[in-house]
């Protein structure tokens, strides 16, 4: 351990491999992010149907989030047109699918569904533009720089990580901190994210796409863990439908004239007007009046305005 602290790198690593592993993944990512503002084109516009069908789902969660911000009246009317709406399938953007397809548990065929297809498509391509470059670089770095060590991390490490920075080197006393330029390359692989975001800006396609990557093998690109199902709105529909029923409407309007006067110190909350009550003697809280509501002080107000004009 003591000996493999004590090595001494030629200076020709550093120039011959270690900075063209660098430079040569920044413009193979530089190129991919070019390559693949190519390939995506420019956007297509969604159709009107699929955004309001999103959109009507998106109502009946705003509806159960803000409906106490709103009357009982306007409350009561929205959930009844809603309810009504996620039955009878009015924002959907396909209302006869069920019908023509037969049977509900049988998957869509993608084949058929122009989008699907597309979806698939821009899949396929992500990932052969982000696997054949790194087969490339990987291939061309076990032909030319196999076996170097490049680098010492300045800081120590735990020996877990000897598997991850000296790939390709079959080493067992060597400290961990040593890099070996496989490794180098994959440190520059996932670490060059915030350069790439300096040279072509944040939404950049130059790094790596871990979506892609972590894909199962046989699975369909593009089509996330479940391919060929798309997402079913007239379930979603009437699970929000029994969402939207089920929630209580209670006004934050209610009392609001107490709540105002109680926080500017105008009048004492009800907790503390309880509290007082408790701790006041039994004969005293008997003998004492009950003190009239903000309501009664204010038609109290208004008739004795009343009188006073009249006379």
């Amino acid at each position: 351990m003591g000996d493999s602290q004590q090595m001494i790198l030629d200076p020709a690593i550093r120039d011959w491999v270690l900075i063209p592993i660098m430079i040569v993944m920044v413009l193979v990512g530089v190129l991919r992010h070019h390559i693949t503002m190519l390939l995506n084109g420019t956007p297509k516009k969604p159709l009107l149907k699929a955004i309001r069908e999103s959109k009507a789902l998106l109502r009946g969660m705003r509806l159960r989030s803000f409906g106490n911000c709103v009357p009982l009246h306007a409350f009561s009317s929205r959930k009844q047109y809603l309810c009504q709406a996620y039955e009878n399938g009015k924002y959907l953007k396909n209302p006869d699918a069920k019908e023509t397809s037969g049977n509900p548990m049988t998957a869509p065929n993608p084949m058929t569904d122009p989008e699907m297809m597309e979806g698939m498509m821009d899949g396929m391509k992500k990932q052969m533009v982000n696997m054949v470059p790194q087969m490339v670089i990987m291939g061309w770095i076990n032909f030319f720089f196999q076996g170097f060590i490049v680098i010492k991390l300045p800081f120590p490490l735990t020996p877990r990580f000897k598997s991850m920075l000296q790939s390709g080197v079959d080493t067992r006393d060597m400290d961990v901190t040593w890099v070996s330029s496989l490794s180098w390359y994959f440190l520059n692989l996932f670490g060059l994210g915030s350069v790439f975001a300096l040279i072509l800006g944040d939404n950049n396609a130059a790094g790596v796409d871990m979506a892609a990557m972590s894909s199962m093998p046989g699975m369909m690109p593009g089509m996330g863990a479940q391919p060929g199902q798309p997402q079913d709105f007239k379930k979603l529909f009437l699970a929000e439908k029994e969402n939207v029923l089920i929630t209580p409407h209670v006004w934050d309007l209610d009392d609001v004239e107490e709540r105002l006067l109680v926080k500017y110190g105008k009048l004492e909350s009800k907790k503390t007007l309880d509290t007082a009550k408790k701790v006041a003697s039994p004969s005293s809280s008997s003998s004492s009046k009950k003190e009239p509501s903000i309501k009664e002080k204010i038609k109290a107000a208004q008739k004795t305005g009343g009188n006073g004009k009249r006379r």
